[in-house]
């Protein structure tokens, strides 16, 4: 992608970032996906603290916006231009959405450096036996659970 428009639209991602994080919207994050033409289908900032929803992200709340406005799950061929390196969440809807190329600001340490805690839960996912256990998985009723997923592959239903 042309490093003019990458620019340009991180900037704007920069200022939707400033809006929201002054108006205490959310934290200092922006986002936007841009298309292989370089135009912007979608441009989020960050809302948890709006929403009360952990996972308004930048990132997945820009990539909501641009399947609405595509009428798809696939943003194959499509750029997300970010102001900081995605947390795990963000990563893993950036690789759902099928989006190949991602263009960030800050890194991991510059966010866990003002307290985001990112790179925490890359670690967390990292160490084969966490020092600290942050979530309780307990299986159950598995057999009906599996019934479920049959009959959904039976259906020949779009996998995603």
């Amino acid at each position: 992608m042309n490093p003019e428009i990458t620019r340009m639209v991180m900037r704007q991602a920069i200022e939707r970032a400033k809006e929201t994080m002054t108006d205490n919207i959310g934290g200092p994050f922006g986002a936007a996906v841009v298309d292989e033409k370089g135009q912007v289908i979608a441009l989020a900032s960050n809302s948890v603290l709006k929403s009360c929803d952990p996972t308004a992200h930048a990132e997945v709340n820009a990539i909501r916006a641009a399947g609405k406005k595509l009428g798809t799950h696939d943003l194959s061929g499509c750029t997300i231009i970010t102001t900081a390196y995605p947390c795990p969440m963000c990563l893993s809807a950036i690789i759902w959405a099928n989006i190949k190329h991602v263009v960030y600001g800050c890194r991991k340490e510059d966010a866990e450096a003002i307290g985001f805690r990112d790179d925490f839960i890359y670690r967390f996912m990292r160490a084969k036996q966490p020092d600290v256990q942050v979530v309780r998985f307990d299986e159950q009723e598995r057999d009906a659970c599996l019934e479920l997923f049959e009959t959904y592959k039976a259906m020949n239903k779009t996998l995603y």
